[in-house]
Parts: C-alpha cells; sequence; structure tokens
C-alpha cells in the first residue's frame, strides 16, 4: 500500500476562551503579553487545514472547555456548544467539563456532534463507563482510533460535586485492552487522548506499547518539539486556545512517521472565520457591558505562569484577607487565567481570575495544620513518581512564608515555615482566609465560615483602594532553598 499523510490537530485546555486575550510569552528574562487565540480563529486555521489536506484531518480536543469564562461558567456550558459543534471536531476528553456535576456533561455531551471520549471514568452503581472509551475515524484512507483518558483527579482533588456518582482510574490499565480492540477493528494508527498532564503521560508512554501518538493536556506545557517515548510522538500545545498543534504523519506498512510538528499561535496573522465571528459575538453581546466595566487598574503585568507564586494570585489572596480580616489567605494554585498587562483591570478579568466566584471563607488551622497541608499539595505537585502528581502549582499562601526543599522526599519538603513573621507553632492557631475547598481541604482545620462577600466582590473593593505594584502585593511566598 502506498504511503499515505494524515494531519492531526490539538487544541487543549482552552477554558472557555471564546476571543483573543493577552498571553504571557518570554523572550529571554523578559516577559510580554500577546493577544492570541479565540475560537474565530481557531475555526479560521481549521478551515484552511482542512483545505490544504483535503479529508485528511483529524482535529481533537483535550478538554478543560466547558469552564473557565464568564459566559461559559454561567450557562454551565452550553453557550459553548454550538461553538464546537461548528468546528466539526472528531473527539474530545475532559477534567474541568465535570464542574457542573457528570450528568450535566453527559447531557452536554449528547448536545455534541463528536463524542466525549474516556476509557477511565466509572458509574459507581453499574460499574459501567460512563463515555464512550473510544472511536474510530477514517482520514486520507488511514483508520485511526481514538482512545479517551480524562483526568483522573476528578474524584481525588476536585470539589465533591464534580463526580457525583462516578469514579476515575488512571487509565492505563484499561488501555491496552482499547488498543487490541481497535486494532482488530483495522486501527492502523493509535492515538491516545489524555487529560493525565504531561508528566504522567511520559511515563504512561514508557509503560503501555502499541501508542502512534499521544495527545497530552492538562499542564498547558507549549511543547514547541514533540517528546519521543520509544515509537511514541507527544505534543501538547499551550492554554487558552491560544495555540493550536499540528502534527503531520506519514502512514505505510504499519508504521507512523513525523513529518512536520508546528505550534500555532493563534495571532492576528490567522484569519478569523467569519461566521464563528458573528456566533462569538452574540455569546457575549448580552455581556458586553458588565465585563468591559473598568473596576481598578494594575501598575505591573498580573499573570498566574509561575509554579511558586504569581502575582495575579498575590492580588487574589490580598483582597480575600482583607475582605475576612486575617492576615493568613490561601487559594489553590489554578493554572488557568489569561495575564492582565499594566493598565485598567475590567470586570472580565477578575472572572477570568476565578470564574467559579466562591464564597470566601474563614478556617482556624493549628501549625501541625499548615504544615501538614502544605507537605501534601508539595507532593501533589513534584512528587517524584508522575502519577501521584495531582494538583496544578503550589498552593497560593498569603502572610506565609515557607522555604522548601522541592527535591526531598514526600513529607520532608519545608525546611522552615513563618506565618504572620513569626515561626511556625505547631499547636498555636492560625484563623486563614480562603477560597473553595481547594484552597484548604475540609480534612484541615475546624469552624469553617462561608463569608457574605464573595471572591470577585472581594477583588473588586480591594481595587478601589489599591492597585496592585512591585511591593504593594508581597504578603507572604514559597521559595526554593
Amino acid at each position: 500500500m502506498p504511503e499515505r499523510r494524515i494531519t492531526l490537530l490539538q487544541i487543549n485546555d482552552t477554558h472557555g476562551y471564546l476571543e483573543p486575550h493577552p498571553e504571557l510569552l518570554w523572550d529571554g528574562d523578559q516577559a510580554s503579553c500577546e493577544m492570541l487565540g479565540g475560537y474565530a480563529r481557531i475555526a479560521g486555521l481549521l478551515t484552511a487545514v482542512r483545505a490544504e489536506c483535503r479529508g485528511a484531518v483529524v482535529a481533537l480536543d483535550n478538554g478543560d472547555t466547558f469552564h473557565g469564562t464568564f459566559p461559559v461558567v454561567q450557562s454551565k456550558g452550553a453557550a459553548l456548544v454550538p461553538v464546537l459543534n461548528a468546528l466539526a471536531l472528531d473527539g474530545m476528553t475532559a477534567h474541568w467539563d465535570f464542574a457542573y456535576g457528570p450528568a450535566h456533561l453527559q447531557a452536554l455531551a449528547a448536545e455534541l456532534s463528536y463524542p466525549v471520549l474516556a476509557n477511565n471514568c466509572f458509574d459507581q452503581a453499574t460499574g459501567e463507563l460512563s463515555f464512550p472509551p473510544s472511536r474510530m475515524v477514517t482520514r486520507g484512507g488511514v483508520r485511526v482510533g481514538v482512545i479517551g483518558i480524562a483526568a483522573t483527579i476528578v474524584d481525588k482533588t476536585m470539589p465533591a460535586h464534580f463526580s457525583t456518582g462516578i469514579r476515575l482510574t488512571l487509565g492505563r490499565d484499561e488501555l491496552p485492552g482499547h488498543i487490541r480492540a481497535l486494532r482488530a477493528e483495522g486501527a492502523e494508527m493509535i492515538v491516545v487522548l489524555s487529560h493525565l498532564g504531561f508528566p504522567q503521560d511520559v511515563k504512561l508512554a514508557h509503560e503501555v506499547p502499541g501508542i502512534d501518538v499521544l495527545l497530552s493536556g492538562h499542564t498547558h506545557n507549549r511543547l514547541y518539539r514533540p517528546a519521543r517515548v520509544g515509537e511514541t510522538i507527544i505534543i501538547q500545545s499551550g492554554c487558552h486556545g491560544s495555540f493550536v498543534g499540528r502534527l503531520d504523519l506519514a502512514v505505510s506498512e504499519g508504521t507512523v512517521s513525523m513529518l512536520e510538528h508546528r505550534l500555532i499561535p493563534l495571532d492576528a496573522r490567522i484569519p478569523a472565520d467569519p461566521a464563528m465571528q458573528e456566533l462569538i459575538e452574540g455569546i457575549l453581546q448580552p455581556h458586553r457591558a458588565m465585563l468591559d466595566t473598568v473596576v481598578g487598574r494594575t501598575d505591573i503585568l498580573l499573570h498566574r505562569n509561575g509554579m511558586l507564586e504569581t502575582p495575579m494570585d498575590d492580588l487574589l489572596l490580598a483582597a480575600i484577607a482583607e475582605a475576612a480580616g486575617t492576615r493568613l489567605a490561601f487559594s489553590n494554585g489554578w493554572r488557568y487565567g489569561a495575564p492582565i498587562p499594566p493598565g485598567p483591570i475590567r470586570m472580565n478579568d477578575l472572572w477570568n481570575i476565578i470564574p467559579t466566584n466562591p464564597a470566601v471563607s474563614t478556617v482556624e488551622l493549628s501549625g501541625a495544620e499548615l504544615v501538614a497541608m502544605l507537605e501534601e499539595n508539595l507532593e501533589r505537585t513534584f512528587a517524584a513518581d508522575p502519577y501521584r502528581q495531582m494538583g496544578g502549582f503550589v498552593k497560593r499562601c498569603g502572610g506565609i512564608n515557607a522555604y522548601i526543599k522541592i527535591e526531598n522526599p514526600t513529607g520532608l519538603r519545608i525546611e522552615r515555615l513563618f506565618a504572620e513573621g513569626e515561626p511556625v507553632q505547631p499547636e498555636r492557631h492560625y484563623t486563614a482566609a480562603f477560597v473553595t475547598a481547594q484552597g484548604v481541604p475540609p480534612k484541615f482545620g475546624r469552624n469553617r465560615r462561608d463569608l457574605d462577600i464573595r471572591a470577585i466582590e472581594a477583588i473588586r473593593r480591594y481595587l478601589v483602594d489599591h492597585a496592585p505594584g512591585r511591593s504593594s502585593l508581597a504578603a507572604g511566598s514559597v521559595t526554593a532553598v
């Protein structure tokens, strides 16, 4: 059989970003922002590539799709359904897409023109798969088997309602059987669509043979060059829909070879699809006035592109601490959230920082619990075994100074810990503000209570009297030593 060519297109971790937005880029030691992304540009690029590679394109979405921006969260993902159907994708998997509950995700999936795939999501009552594990598509004369793996952390570290009635495995043990089944059906190429995260996916590729391409998501890696594990090609393509990954492949005599990989920035050079632009504008128009309202300004670039601490989260922590009247504050190390360049801060920015808009809460924690909570989070972030990495970035801490050894074993990473400028005392109790159970898990602390103020209002009020600057947000730190 002659050589055939096929092109894979990947979008991952779009987090509901409907239109172009600032995205942080590094140039040497300088950080800058460029307006990237938007579904109209995604649609324009897909149309162009499909015209170039007639009938030979497979387009896939790694999930973290139905969540992250005001119109998407307020509609519980429904606003995105016509947008996604217009892209005519071939499949997706899931993570934050479970945010409205598994039953709601199943309802959204029923409205899509392509399947949500997950070989590792099971109904607790029946043991049956909650979503199809795989599908076969034929493009360019090549039969391609696609297997989905949803984020395994959905029922482990996410809020409890994400996983009502379901359980999730790693997907590794189930994978070989699905590969064999697809090969038996005539698959010439196996593509795994994973939301485990890049470190986990690399280990998975080492352990499971027979994967030709692994499309990775969750960790927001911009892979300018594919990773290779044996015969497996691994790519991941950033976040917020700012990039599309393109992988051109040749298939011949049972062998899949890479011809070219491109991480394509969706900048102004990518023509926007007019029909998609009109659809997006229709979604946003009812909310424009509110989202464009200026609520403050910043003198520095606010971003979330840092493992240990970031100025965007420093703003969130300062705001919830002021709202609660505490000196300590905690939030989760979320990776999503587009940067805010120096200048005006708008309501849209606040909704991007924390789209769930949870209540500001308070809790009393002992010094021993502070240590245990942070050690648990550091293990979930830096575990030597990638399969034990279950977090985002390091937990964000206000009023805390932690000096850590990242390379140390489990439970032994904190070298010194200070709260309110003093060494933490194991028996002393500290009152802290926090947002969501990811900020302070329910097993830690006592006397929890939700305040009559939500996170976005707390930030808005804080900005009335404060403009974030280079020193104004330095309320705490996590430092690797």
